[in-house]
């Protein structure tokens, strides 16, 4: 099964979304499943990850709808308070029994505070979370964010963790250190996963090429293994730079034949636990 680890859907009429504004050009309009569905019939894509866009309860419920609704979607990575112990305990309650229910994130880059993931409520609610089973999305910005995830790995040794779009390398300025070096010292530790994601909108959007992005994917395939590393498209965000299928070509190019069954649905079947 070819599996799309990392996919948004959202709603402007329904939805409310602060980062997305009309300054984000192709993307300030509705995507839902319908749009999608072309894109994964024509690429051979049988299984997607839907992951949370907006940090609200609103946001959770509307994917599990979605969800339900279509059998394509094979996890969702929604939002809970982390911010607060008690909450998150009840949320996870609530939303942990829904099968597809798989994940957690937070929009921590959205963040004003560098280390909101360790504050001492994140934490305590990042224990609950690997209680549960549930697995955590970290969408990381900046270095501070990157340096956050061996923390939690430390302390949370059983929690699965994921970094998505492998940190947002500056691909476009060519920046390698200190990306390179904080990748491999989160790629250390056992429980944290990567996903060859969300790369041809850190590059130049209009003129990009599939080398620009090659010794970012190379040194993430060193440092995890294909076993600990999963395809997203990122989609529809990625439409800044290029469409579905160039996304995914660029992928497959990018990964090579040896670890392709892993990064393309392997991996994610079994960090997020769904055949």
């Amino acid at each position: 099964m070819i599996v799309d680890a990392h996919q948004h859907f959202w709603n402007l009429e329904t939805g409310d979304y602060p980062w997305l504004t009309p300054d984000e050009g192709v993307l300030y309009r509705t995507y839902a499943p319908e749009h999608l569905a072309p894109e994964l019939a024509a690429t051979g894509v049988q299984a997607t990850v839907l992951v949370q866009a907006a940090d609200s309860i609103a946001e959770t419920e509307a994917m599990l709808a979605l969800a339900d609704a279509h059998d394509f979607i094979a996890g969702v990575v929604g939002w809970i308070p982390l911010t607060d112990p008690e909450e998150a305990a009840r949320a996870i309650e609530r939303y942990g029994s829904h099968r597809k229910f798989v994940g957690v994130r937070h929009l921590i880059h959205e963040e004003p505070d560098p280390d909101w993931l360790v504050r001492a409520g994140v934490l305590e609610s990042l224990g609950l979370l690997a209680e549960s089973g549930l697995a955590f999305d970290v969408v990381s910005l900046l270095p501070r964010h990157l340096e956050h995830v061996v923390t939690l790995a430390s302390r949370h040794p059983t929690l699965r963790i994921v970094i998505d779009h492998l940190s947002k390398p500056r691909i476009k300025d060519g920046v390698w250190q200190p990306w390179a070096e904080q990748l491999a010292a989160a790629a250390a530790f056992p429980n944290v996963y990567a996903k060859v994601s969300g790369l041809v909108t850190e590059a130049d959007h209009a003129d990009w090429t599939v080398e620009d992005l090659r010794p970012y994917v190379a040194h993430a395939v060193e440092t995890f293994g294909p076993e600990r590393l999963m395809f997203g498209s990122d989609w529809p965000v990625a439409l800044l730079a290029a469409d579905y299928r160039t996304v995914y070509e660029t992928a497959l190019a990018l990964v090579g034949e040896e670890g392709r069954d892993q990064v393309f649905g392997g991996t994610a079947g079994r960090f997020y636990g769904f055949s």
